[in-house]
């Protein structure tokens, strides 16, 4: 029998995991069997840089803070070494980083992810990783936006350049007949 102290532990554990999934608005579980070391740093490092925090979880405690937080969709994929990524701020990154390394590693599986409370299945990640940031989309709105001012100052610029042509034949003509 488990003693106090390890289920409150434990405990402790379900509450933290239970809290990183409900303030997370997105992340991904992955099956990161047989990678080596210096794959793992440097992926932990890749994901760092983006914002995102990385952990190895046990099944067990991950399942039931999938309980407390609704996400009981998740728990059908809580088998073998899973280790779970998760982002308070952007949604794709988690996805991006971890599809890409996927793609890469054979033995490295994504299982699961989930997006603002919402389960999705491994391809939904794909689909989700494929996405441009939230970065490269507003220099894209940005972009859009500032083509029709751009087209308008073109024009704008050529109607006064016709008038400026045409004023000044008008003044070249007045001074011949003078």
């Amino acid at each position: 029998m488990a003693s106090a102290t390890v289920l409150s532990q434990k405990q402790q554990i379900v509450e933290e995991l239970a809290g990183k999934l409900k303030n997370s608005i997105a992340g991904v579980l992955v099956d990161y069997q047989g990678i080596t070391v210096e794959d793992d740093t440097a992926l932990r490092a890749a994901l760092r840089k983006a914002g995102v925090d990385y952990a190895v979880v046990k099944n067990t405690l991950l399942s039931k803070a999938c309980d407390i937080v609704g996400l009981q969709d998740m728990k059908s994929v809580l088998n073998g070494m899973t280790a779970m990524a998760f982002s308070e701020n952007d949604p794709v990154a988690a996805a991006k980083i971890l599809s890409a390394y996927a793609e890469k590693h054979e033995n490295y599986k994504v299982k699961i992810g989930f997006v603002q409370g919402n389960v999705i299945n491994s391809a939904e990640v794909g689909k989700l990783a494929k996405l441009p940031s939230k970065e490269e989309l507003i220099a894209k709105i940005l972009g859009s936006m500032n083509a029709p001012i751009a087209g308008l100052v073109t024009v704008l610029n050529g109607n006064i350049k016709g008038l400026v042509v045409a004023l000044n034949a008008i003044k070249e003509k007045q001074e011949a007949i003078a």
